[in-house]
């Protein structure tokens, strides 16, 4: 039996638990993606809730783990995984907090990798939703999400070498620093994705 069989609740409980983990990352990223042009007071705030209600997913995850003494999956992999999923939505409003701070205005090196983390953070719900009876399509789309986060880095990669080929200007340094911040937050929030997508794997493993 798999571990999301119908009849059994306990093994189900954590199944919709990640599920609507997995949804609340998708949908933190996405209320960034279309607010990165219009980062104001208002925006961070509501991102700020999206990030609440993640964390409040985990709290309630984490509190039925200690009170599970079997669990479907090997617990570190449901916690990790956890985790990894509100991770993603701290770096979200994070990265819109630098940005608001900062005075750092959306490129469109900003825009492409947030727009590929979306990507990544979709292909981790569809990971989730279909690790209930297709294990290997779920592994598929983790080995999606490794595939961007490398994209990820080589957009990254290439922000960096561009910003700094126009540090000639003692004044301007600050600013470029200020940019290159917000660059690594959205590369860190890739990571996480990536480590999710790891462990996803490790449980693909372990049920094929």
């Amino acid at each position: 039996m798999g571990w999301f069989d119908g009849g059994l609740n306990e093994r189900n409980k954590f199944s919709s638990m990640l599920v609507g983990q997995a949804a609340k990352t998708v949908e933190g990223i996405r209320y960034l993606e279309s607010m990165i042009d219009r980062v104001d007071a208002q925006a961070i705030e509501s991102l700020r809730a999206l990030a609440d209600d993640a964390s409040e997913l985990r709290r309630v995850l984490i509190d039925e783990l200690h009170k599970t003494f079997i669990t479907p999956l090997d617990r570190e992999d449901i916690f990790n995984l956890s985790h990894c999923y509100e991770d993603m939505v701290i770096y979200a409003l994070t990265t819109m907090e630098e940005m608001n701070i900062l005075k750092v205005d959306a490129d469109d090196y900003i825009r492409r990798m947030i727009a590929l983390v979306r990507e990544e953070a979709q292909e981790l719900q569809l990971a989730t939703l279909r690790l209930a009876k297709n294990a290997r399509v779920a592994g598929d789309h983790a080995r999606e999400v490794r595939k961007k986060e490398r994209e990820v880095e080589h957009v990254y990669r290439a922000a960096i070498k561009d910003l700094f080929a126009l540090a000639t200007d003692p004044e301007r340094l600050a600013a470029l620093f200020y940019r290159r911040e917000v660059y690594r937050h959205i590369s860190n929030m890739s990571d996480r994705a990536d480590s999710a997508a790891n462990v996803l794997g490790m449980v693909v493993m372990k049920l094929a």
